[in-house]
């Protein structure tokens, strides 16, 4: 029965994967395509970590991890991109 249920999760992750990437392409602006982005990211922990229950192993724990934490750099970064349109700010003596 579990494994039907973690099956079926993979599946509605997977479509809503698909969703995403047409937002990302079609987003009407830059902040929908930035939470696109950051959906895309949950989303591929949550796929990653259906993953590991399906073959039963703690090998992708760190990938989640890892996924994870790019994946709020990424938003963060974009953010700030958005609101001051620099990522990193440079002090200018002259």
């Amino acid at each position: 029965m579990i494994d039907i249920i973690i099956r079926l999760a993979l599946l509605f992750c997977s479509i809503s994967m698909l969703g995403l990437i047409y937002r990302v392409i079609k987003g009407p602006s830059t902040a929908d395509r930035v939470i696109a982005l950051d959906a895309i990211g949950v989303n591929l922990v949550a796929i990653t970590a259906l993953i590991s229950i399906v073959l039963n192993s703690h090998a992708f724990l760190e990938i989640i991890l890892l996924i994870g934490i790019l994946a709020f750099i990424g938003t963060v970064a974009f953010a700030k991109y958005l609101e001051k349109g620099v990522i990193i700010e440079r002090e200018r003596n002259h």
